[in-house]
């Protein structure tokens, strides 16, 4: 991972935030209209070009009112295999997922709407791998989403690879 600090996340204002602190964020907003149904996401997308860039994103989304999200990078080798890289994706998503989840259950918020974004769809070469990506998340205890409705990798986490 090249000395890179994985443990800290992005936020829209440029700041690096360790996930502890995002968690907190994320309690504030949904406590700011407690009313709303609030799902969390997290999804991850990479680009391999001369060695893989992966982005994690956690995107809270107040339902019909808008949201806010927290990305981070890390470089890694190149796979050989694109259903390996895949697999790496969805194996990080998990480990994040993982992570936030034991953070909200110390701040006794356990009952949460959580999902795992992957960037695996019907049309293109991850057609032959849902299945077997999906089943590994399900597996895990996870919703899951794939394309066309997996923003959370394809369209935030995607937007900073």
């Amino acid at each position: 991972m090249n000395g890179e600090d994985t443990r800290n996340f992005h936020d829209s204002l440029g700041r690096l935030l360790p996930l502890k602190e995002v968690v907190g964020e994320i309690l504030l907003f949904m406590q700011a209209v407690p009313d709303r149904h609030y799902k969390v996401i997290i999804g991850t997308d990479s680009e391999d070009h001369q060695g893989v860039s992966f982005v994690s994103a956690i995107v809270v989304h107040r339902e019909r009112n808008g949201g806010r999200y927290w990305w981070r990078k890390f470089h890694a080798p190149s796979f050989k295999v694109l259903r390996d890289r895949i697999y790496q994706e969805a194996v990080i998503s998990l480990q994040v997922a993982e992570e936030l989840l034991e953070l909200l259950r110390n701040e006794n918020k356990t009952e949460l709407d959580l999902e795992i974004h992957l960037d695996v769809g019907m049309v293109g070469e991850t057609r032959t791998m849902i299945q077997e990506v999906v089943g590994m998340v399900k597996g895990s205890g996870f919703q899951v989403r794939t394309k066309p409705e997996s923003y959370g990798a394809t369209k935030v986490a995607d937007r900073h690879v």
